[in-house]
């Protein structure tokens, strides 16, 4: 599985402050504090958390190569860091961090009061027009029509004097990637492709990886290609289980929003941190839609229709 190794520093004393302590704001674009404790209420520690650098090892998702340790600057399917602390279910910190606004993208500054937390760490990708919530370290998602490549994980923390601590943890990719491609050339007048699958959500526990619901979703992507060449479009999504298979409808639509060709995919296996491509004729009436499985986790798993 391909994972995020962040090396979290925690240093005291606002000499060693290696991040600029973040504010109060309510733009979602921007870094995001929300603090809802009375902190000035007994010893507190004065924390600068960082992410350092990762290691990312693109084996497992199907990639052709494998990175050695990397800052996550560098890193261009991850633009968005989230960093929450948690005493049971209060939040007591939240920063987000947008890597195009982000004057050093990967270093949180914050205050924590002695006791015991859970550590929220969640990385993304983020585009125009995309939300994303979290509300606790058991459920966070996008509200947005579509799901991006995301990591997570939680640990737990406790604070125990005002120290200096060294904290670490590692990130695990949480959703599965759909491809869909033509085997047929694309024709005037399509517009889009719209997507649904018959399980999986929108929605994760950090804490698990796993999906929160299971009742599936849709979303729309405009095919690059152009007429006469072959289509393809990806989406993600959370599953509700490591493993998980279920039906994919595919949808050619016009302008207009109006459904050109319906193509209907059942049994279609997933995996997390895996890439399942499903390949056939999207721009042809009555083709028949037989398929194949190639089961080779560590390659991509194809289908064909």
């Amino acid at each position: 599985m391909k994972k995020l190794n962040f090396n979290f520093a925690a240093l005291c004393g606002s000499a060693l402050l290696l991040g600029t302590m973040v504010s109060l704001s309510s733009c979602s674009d921007a870094e995001e504090v929300l603090n809802p404790l009375n902190l000035s209420t007994g010893p507190s520690a004065p924390v600068s958390v960082y992410v350092s650098d990762f290691s990312i090892s693109t084996e497992d998702f199907a990639d052709s190569h494998t990175r050695a340790v990397e800052n996550p600057a560098d890193y261009s399917e991850v633009v968005a860091l989230t960093l929450a602390f948690y005493s049971g279910t209060t939040e007591v910190y939240s920063a987000t961090q947008m890597k195009d606004t982000a004057d050093s993208f990967g270093e949180f500054s914050l205050t924590l009061p002695l006791g015991s937390y859970t550590m929220v760490v969640i990385a993304r990708d983020s585009l125009a027009g995309d939300t994303f919530t979290l509300t606790s370290p058991a459920e966070a998602g996008f509200t947005s029509e579509k799901v991006r490549e995301t990591f997570s994980a939680t640990q737990a923390v406790s604070i125990t004097s005002t120290a200096a601590q060294d904290l670490s943890i590692t990130l695990n990719r949480v959703v599965t990637n759909l491809l869909i491609e033509s085997s047929d050339a694309r024709i005037e007048g399509v517009s889009k492709i719209r997507t649904t699958y018959g399980a999986g959500s929108k929605s994760f526990s950090p804490s698990t990886g796993l999906a929160v619901g299971n009742n599936g979703f849709a979303m729309t992507n405009s095919p690059k290609a152009a007429v006469g060449a072959s289509a393809r479009v990806s989406s993600f999504a959370f599953l509700a289980t490591d493993e998980q298979t279920m039906d994919i409808t595919i949808e050619v639509l016009d302008a207009s929003d109006q459904v050109l060709f319906t193509k209907v995919v059942n049994d279609v296996p997933f995996k997390r941190n895996r890439k399942t491509l499903l390949r056939g004729p999207l721009f042809t009436a009555g083709a028949t839609s037989t398929f194949t499985i190639e089961t080779a986790w560590l390659d991509d798993l194809m289908v064909t229709f």
